[in-house]
């Protein structure tokens, strides 16, 4: 089962919007830090809301690699548990064992 793909399209923007201000959200938390008047906070902060929502890095979300699965994913493998557990039992993934313990 595969997801949607406007949803996996919209994923991929805020990727993209991510790495578009990826540097200018660091610039702006680093002079925070730096900054100790009160006003001045405010100002960076004011210029941090200024910027896209979708470019916050805690609006993405791990999505499957083959899917695009949002739920369940490994971020060791980045495929959802349903794949990883075809392809360990295809031996396609190197590492995993397949372990019964009855």
């Amino acid at each position: 089962m595969t997801a949607k793909k406007g949803v996996i399209r919209r994923e991929k923007g805020k990727q993209g919007l991510g790495n578009k201000y990826h540097s200018i959200r660091r610039s702006l938390k680093a002079r925070m830090g730096e900054v100790s008047s009160l006003d001045g906070r405010w100002d960076i902060h004011k210029e941090l809301q200024s910027l896209p929502r979708n470019s916050a890095p805690t609006r993405l979300h791990r999505r499957c690699f083959l899917t695009g699965r949002p739920g369940g994913n490994y971020r060791y493998f980045g495929l959802s548990r349903h794949v990883l557990r075809e392809t360990a039992h295809a031996c396609l993934l190197p590492g995993p064992v397949k372990s019964s313990w009855q």
